[in-house]
């Protein structure tokens, strides 16, 4: 099954592809790899999902906003590259969360964007290095931002 046909199986709905906030690409292929700027959890209606976890908001709510995010860049992926099944596999993830100072489960955060890609790309595929770590704040309060490195066919 193409990564398409599984997006629109799991009946995922993808927000509108976010337009940059500063001087910046939102994708910059060389060669076979597209190195994605960070993302934060941007909603199909345009609003961003916003609180720091730990804090203003639970770790169930920080696990939604990194899947939202993961939402997010593959948005950007299907505008950039034309159709997601142009990713080969996910190479490395950067999850970035604004914590709260005694917040331990950056990890479980943003396991919501790695288990989205394991079930858009597959788990063999979807899932690539990753480092998941904390910050004391983000763009807007968000509370998430991702960036990737992916392998794409030409």
């Amino acid at each position: 099954m193409s990564h398409e046909a599984r997006l629109s199986a799991l009946e995922l709905v993808l927000p509108p592809a976010p337009k940059p906030m500063g001087v910046y690409k939102p994708l910059v292929i060389i060669g076979d790899l597209a190195y994605l700027s960070g993302h934060g959890p941007l909603c199909p209606d345009g609003s961003l999902m916003t609180g720091r976890v730990g804090d203003e908001v639970d770790l169930a709510n920080g696990y939604d906003q990194a899947r939202q995010v993961g939402l997010t860049m593959l948005a950007t992926l299907k505008e950039q590259l034309g159709s997601i099944d142009r990713v080969v596999r996910v190479i490395k993830l950067l999850g970035m969360v604004n914590s709260a100072v005694d917040f331990l489960e950056h990890p479980k955060v943003i396991n919501g964007c790695s288990e989205l890609f394991g079930e858009v790309f597959g788990q063999e595929n979807g899932v690539g290095a990753r480092s998941a770590v904390g910050m004391g704040s983000l763009p807007g309060n968000i509370g998430v931002e991702i960036e990737g490195i992916f392998q794409i066919k030409s």
